[in-house]
């Protein structure tokens, strides 16, 4: 899941994106309303945690322009206004969810869950491949029965596998979907999580390489694979 966080204050700004990414999420910031809306232009995006008074482009007329995109993203106003008439401006903007300030934040990390969830393109609950069963709302997964305990990223990275398959992805297309914008284009990070992953779903292994064109997860190995 990748989201962006809008904030103007830094260091809230900051709290966010590093509590999030400890939730396995790829997060981005932006500190003004220009600075969001470049980004939206850029990347997909699953959620926006959305700051309403916002310099640049004000929060109220941010969330028009993404209630209006068509490739639809899923808006949570998280704000400091949180009177009733407040929530329903909000909302009425185009905003699919709204948490007052100040807030606890194992909840803000369930409604952005949920928004993901609602996304018109929302996908199967659990993803099965390979005897692999990942549950992305409960963070687990099996292969053949047998739990895996994986790290953040060896989970996104199997997610986003199992989502694309039978597709390829590229590292590139990896480190746009698991990591977050300040992953440098020419590390080897993701060579480096998925030889770990492939280490953790043992035998016989799942994942396939193709030089140059990226990996997959298969249930059958075929000649060209």
């Amino acid at each position: 899941m990748r989201v962006l966080v809008v904030e103007d204050a830094r260091s809230l700004a900051d709290v966010l994106v590093e509590g999030l990414r400890d939730q396995g999420m790829a997060v981005d910031a932006a500190h003004d309303g220009l600075e969001a809306a470049a980004k939206l232009d850029l990347n997909a995006y699953d959620v926006v945690v959305l700051d309403r008074d916002l310099p640049g482009i004000h929060g109220d007329t941010l969330c028009k322009m993404i209630a209006e995109r068509h490739d639809r993203v899923m808006v949570l106003m998280l704000t400091a206004a949180g009177s009733p008439g407040d929530r329903v401006s909000g909302l009425s903007l185009g905003a699919d969810d709204y948490l007052a300030k100040p807030f606890h934040f194992p909840e803000l990390v369930l409604r952005i869950r949920s928004l993901a969830r609602r996304q018109p393109a929302a996908r199967a609950r659990v993803l099965r491949a390979a005897g692999i069963e990942l549950d992305p709302l409960r963070r687990t997964v099996a292969r053949d029965g047998r739990p895996l305990d994986l790290s953040v990223k060896e989970f996104g990275v199997l997610e986003a596998l199992l989502r694309a398959g039978p597709a390829f992805l590229s590292a590139e297309d990896l480190l746009e979907q698991v990591w977050d914008e300040h992953a440098g284009p020419f590390t080897n990070t993701v060579a480096v999580t998925i030889g770990r992953l492939r280490r953790k779903l043992g035998d016989p292994p799942v994942i396939v390489t193709k030089p140059g064109v990226g990996y997959r997860v298969i249930d059958e190995p075929s000649p060209g694979d």
